[in-house]
């Protein structure tokens, strides 16, 4: 039932901006449960050249908790992604079995997005050398979405 009054309350809302239809067509998309503002503002503070592009949020008399996110879209480098608030509970959540893998060109930038996104989180693959990368980690953060984070 929650699910069809969330589709619909969708469908009545599609209005695109000029920006959301130049995207391309395939993106991650992240699901939360009321802290996807929080998760946008935390990756952009982690990734250089990062911006939250669109934001809507609930109205009041929505099917969502007024003020959380509805449908958001966000820049980290040159890759695109979306995120909203699920006022849904589910069964499931982020799985370690899909990750964003992410490619720096210092030490310093992957030390730094190591350390910012293990915090509160969980350290998969330590930070270190192996046969695959001289500099590698795999962080599951703290919103529960994973990263492979490797030198060039």
């Amino acid at each position: 039932m929650l699910s069809e009054l969330y589709l619909s309350y969708i469908s009545q809302n599609k209005e695109l901006t000029d920006l959301e239809a130049k995207q391309p067509k395939i993106m991650t998309f992240l699901m939360f449960e009321g802290r996807a503002e929080e998760a946008m503002n935390y990756y952009i503070s982690v990734f250089d050249n990062s911006e939250i592009v669109s934001m809507r949020k609930y109205e009041a008399g929505g099917p969502g908790p007024e003020g959380s996110v509805m449908k958001a879209s966000f820049k980290l480098g040159d890759q695109m992604f979306m995120c909203n608030d699920s006022f849904v509970k589910h069964a499931f959540t982020f799985t370690p079995s899909i990750s964003q893998f992410v490619t720096f060109e210092t030490e310093a930038e992957i030390d730094r997005a190591h350390e910012m996104l293990s915090q509160g989180g969980s350290v998969l693959m330590p930070l270190g050398e192996y046969p695959f990368s001289r500099r590698f980690s795999w962080v599951q953060d703290q919103f529960g979405v994973t990263w492979q984070l490797s030198l060039a």
